[in-house]
């Protein structure tokens, strides 16, 4: 079996200031190499400032990458830009920390979820039909389609922000932090919701999921990447790494929440 996603020695150097006049290179990623089954739920953990969110603006293309290579579905996805980006997000769909901030303010909730069916060429009867669907797949009813995000709870948002991510069928689900926003009964929901998601797609959808909370993530997560100042320092099934942690960064993590 195939990786759906796969990076390669993915790099990230910040400049600040300006070269040759003070200015300094930043690392925050280097040389990070990581292969996502079919299928597979795969988390990212550590501290702010890990690099964790600037892996995910890399395979989204939110950001350049300095160095590496992106292979999604088996193919090379590293420099794709613009309209080019398109097929893409067929494939590769994020749900943000911040669920509310996600959706434009001026539209409803059935409108922004809606909108990448539209732009398939799905008729906007026929959207609006599916639209209901999707929301009530995410535990939501149908009259949330006429809501506006500041209507909502979070946690009624980011249920909206995932059918909209789930609306093209993607292969792959990046959550950036999708539930630290979110408070402790909320975020079982949310887990509960996207462990149902995997279960009724199978192997059509793998999840990247990025967290602080090393406990989340073992409820979780099939495997599990440390990272600490840009690079990963440990990895492995999420029992495993809590039960018997290698790397000092990773211990003083899960002594941390113990």
């Amino acid at each position: 079996m195939e990786p759906v996603l796969k990076v390669e020695n993915l790099t990230k150097v910040y400049q600040r200031g300006t070269p040759g006049k003070g200015g300094t290179a930043v690392n925050a990623v280097r040389g990070l190499s990581f292969a996502l089954m079919p299928g597979e739920c795969l988390g990212i953990i550590g501290e702010s400032g890990s690099g964790k969110s600037t892996v995910a603006k890399m395979i989204t293309r939110l950001t350049d990458v300095t160095e590496g290579t992106i292979l999604l579905d088996g193919e090379d996805i590293t420099r794709r830009r613009g309209s080019r980006m398109r097929d893409v997000y067929q494939k590769l769909q994020m749900v943000f920390q911040m669920p509310v901030e996600s959706f434009d303010p001026r539209q409803t909730l059935g409108s922004g979820i809606g909108e990448s069916l539209r732009n398939r060429g799905m008729g906007r009867k026929a959207a609006g039909e599916e639209v209901k669907k999707l929301l009530l797949m995410c535990g939501l009813t149908e009259e949330f389609a006429g809501k506006y995000p500041h209507e909502v709870s979070g946690g009624q948002c980011q249920r909206a922000a995932i059918a909209r991510a789930i609306a093209v069928r993607p292969k792959v689900l990046i959550c950036d932090e999708a539930t630290s926003a979110l408070d402790v009964t909320v975020q079982k929901e949310i887990i509960q919701l996207l462990n149902d998601l995997r279960r009724k797609q199978g192997d059509g959808l793998s999840i990247l999921f990025i967290s602080h909370d090393i406990a989340l993530v073992q409820q979780f997560c099939d495997r599990v990447l440390v990272m600490y100042h840009g690079e990963v320092v440990e990895q492995g099934n999420p029992d495993e790494v809590i039960a018997h942690p290698q790397d000092p960064y990773t211990k003083r993590l899960i002594e941390s929440i113990l």
